[in-house]
């Protein structure tokens, strides 16, 4: 069975993409369709995050909850000024680049949205 890293970079500029990455990411997390699942979030769907509401807010803590969500990007948080706002909705942050090779030195299959 193969491991997987959603990588969520989609925001406000395309917040259907966003909202999809987090919908299957639960849905694949649920159906345990693979081994391993871990979500990093990444540029613009940082800042969407501390907008999210709704069904896609609920999908986010359902991520959050079962400790699929690895991090958010350090530096983006950084030069966006909203590192309060994500530690507040319970986000970890790391650099990004760090952590995507991470997971793809650990064999993980990179889907991005």
């Amino acid at each position: 069975m193969a491991k997987a890293l959603f990588l969520i970079m989609s925001g406000a500029d395309s917040p259907m993409k966003m909202e999809l990455g987090i919908t299957a990411a639960v849905r694949s997390l649920q159906a345990n369709r693979y081994e391993d699942l871990k979500v990093i979030f990444f540029g613009p769907s940082e800042e969407y995050l501390t907008k999210i509401e709704g069904q896609v807010k609920s999908n986010f803590d359902l991520l959050l909850q079962s400790k699929a969500i690895d991090s958010a990007c350090s530096n983006v948080a950084e030069r966006a000024n909203i590192k309060h706002e994500l530690h507040k909705i319970g986000l970890n942050l790391m650099p990004a680049g760090e952590r995507i090779a991470y997971y793809i030195n650990k064999g993980y299959e990179v889907i991005t949205f």
